[in-house]
């Protein structure tokens, strides 16, 4: 990693490019989402190689989000490396610690409730689910924090036929929920195969 953020304070330093030299943390943003979809990609695809060279590209973000930073003095990558190692040990009782946990379920329950105690501000559910995922996406985490219930085929065909797309949307992400199916991928799928 210290070799990738050499390279990333070259660039960004005197006699670098001029490209680089420019980003900040917000007009990255698209390069971030582009390289973690391209990232998801070649692990559907089961295309191991491809998916080397695109974790690098989502490493690339996490070395030039942490030099920009550096150089703003709001943060190191070390903070960033200590946080998340930090974090996994706090989330992980059950392997780091004398707390129980057998399954899956147990492990994400416990996870959920330890995520839950270290939030510093009681925030909306709406903010815990991130804007920038799909649409899709962000619908099936907030139905799953809301409890949003199942609809069923006539209640999102009742829908369409009152014109309410946008909530016919939101219901058909609930049908796919119950089906135990992520509507994001299927809609993904679906597009691979149109093309």
């Amino acid at each position: 990693m210290e070799r990738l953020l050499e390279v990333m304070r070259r660039l960004r330093g005197p006699g670098g490019c001029p490209w680089d030299k420019e980003q900040t943390h917000l007009s990255l943003r698209p390069y971030m989402l582009e390289e973690a979809a391209e990232a998801v990609d070649a692990m559907t695809a089961g295309d191991m190689p491809h998916l080397a060279e695109e974790l690098g590209d989502v490493l690339l973000q996490v070395a030039f989000h942490s030099v920009i930073a550096e150089e703003a003095g709001s943060f190191t990558y070390p903070q960033v490396e200590r946080l998340i190692v930090d974090k996994l040990i706090r989330r992980h009782p059950h392997v780091f610690g004398d707390v129980q946990a057998d399954t899956p379920e147990q492990v994400a329950a416990n996870w959920q409730a330890i995520k839950a105690k270290e939030s510093k501000a009681p925030r909306s559910i709406c903010d815990e689910v991130p804007r920038s995922l799909g649409a899709l996406a962000r619908a099936t985490e907030l139905q799953k924090k809301l409890g949003t219930p199942a609809y069923s085929e006539a209640e999102v065909i009742e829908a369409l036929h009152q014109g309410n797309l946008a909530e016919a949307l939101w219901r058909m992400v609930a049908l796919c929920r119950r089906e135990q199916a992520h509507p994001e991928i299927l809609l993904r799928e679906r597009c691979e195969k149109a093309c």
